[in-house]
């Protein structure tokens, strides 16, 4: 039987690493599209990359709706979940009701901390693998990606059990693994050779990592209207402040996960060399959604590791500076918007 995959939120991320994958041996790809759905529909994904060349993607299935995938009726090995994480808008495990069964692994490639608990808690029974990604790729008109650079993609299963003191493994750890280690390899097969297979404890790690580079770019391009990573890294007193969020989240990592900070990651010193060294001129996604009037990802950015912290007693003052600002900030502009339609 085929490996089935299906790309839930295909949108720049979400439909690269679909179009990979659709190359590996015995696998099957579909997508679940919204607004780009008639387009991929039409003509499928074209691919352009420096890295893998030109492709044109074609999915097996493409669904306009969840409930259209659910009619199809189809098993599926793997949802890879592509979507923006905004649990103060939606819930987005919701979109997956009718689409898990035994044997369903769910893999969320999604920033920030916290992402994975929703689906847990309604798949109790599932596989949630945990995705960490840093690529370059965009969607500049419906159904044509862009792919720069970059396909480093960290991959670990999620068993918050085994690090919340005393419970320990359970039965079904070995399958989970399993699988996730089946996904890595598919990966590599296809040429992401930066794919990277973690226990749970290394891939939360990898998470609250990119959280220091997250919680330091994204927030602080929006306070500062709009400046660009490169930009803050070389401005004297930003990158003093890009420097202490980054050192304030990595010290908070090892005392929330009970574990010293795995030596291979950067230093936050590190990271704004290189930052420093990248002329690419690009700037946070959070600017992004904040210049065109959309809800940002604040809360798995910044809120949810403020919570994750506090529960094991600990404060994040830098965090917690920009998230009550951007919050309030971001509720003001919404309430003006809806007062000036009235």
């Amino acid at each position: 039987m085929p490996t089935r995959i299906l790309i839930v939120g295909a949108g720049a991320i979400g439909a690269f690493y679909g179009s990979r994958l659709s190359l590996a041996t015995n696998t099957l790809v579909s997508a679940l599209c919204r607004s780009n759905f008639r387009a991929v529909q039409a003509n499928g994904f074209k691919v352009t990359s420096p890295t893998y060349g030109e492709q044109v993607f074609k999915p097996e299935y493409v669904f306009s709706s969840p409930d259209d995938a659910r009619k199809a009726g189809i098993k599926w090995d793997y949802l890879l979940v592509a979507t923006k994480a905004l649990p103060d808008v939606s819930d987005d495990s919701a979109l997956l009701e009718g689409l898990v069964s035994e044997g369903t692994s769910i893999v969320l490639v999604q920033n920030g901390l916290g992402v994975e608990e929703p689906y847990a808690k309604r798949f109790p029974h599932a596989a949630v693998l945990s995705a960490v990604t840093i690529a370059s790729a965009a969607q500049p008109s419906h159904g044509v990606i862009t792919h720069n650079r970059w396909t480093r993609i960290s991959i670990g299963p999620y068993l918050p059990h085994l690090d919340r003191g005393g419970e320990g493994a359970k039965a079904g750890d070995r399958g989970v693994v399993e699988r996730n280690e089946k996904l890595v390899g598919l990966l590599r097969e296809v040429g992401i050779k930066d794919a990277e297979t973690y226990d749970h404890a290394g891939l939360q790690f990898v998470r609250w990592h990119k959280i220091a580079i997250n919680a330091a770019m994204n927030p602080s391009s929006v306070l500062s209207g709009g400046s660009g990573n490169q930009e803050m890294s070389l401005d004297a007193e930003l990158s003093r402040h890009l420097a202490g969020v980054m050192k304030e989240v990595l010290e908070t990592a090892p005392r929330v996960l009970g574990k010293p900070l795995p030596p291979k990651l950067a230093t936050a010193e590190q990271i704004l060399n290189s930052t420093r060294r990248n002329s690419s001129g690009s700037k946070p996604s959070m600017w992004l959604d904040w210049e065109k009037g959309a809800r940002m990802e604040l809360e798995v950015i910044l809120g949810n590791p403020i919570r994750i912290a506090r529960e094991k007693g600990l404060e994040m003052p830098r965090l917690q500076t920009m998230y009550a600002l951007l919050k309030a900030a971001q509720e003001n502009r919404e309430k003006n918007v809806k007062g000036s339609r009235l």
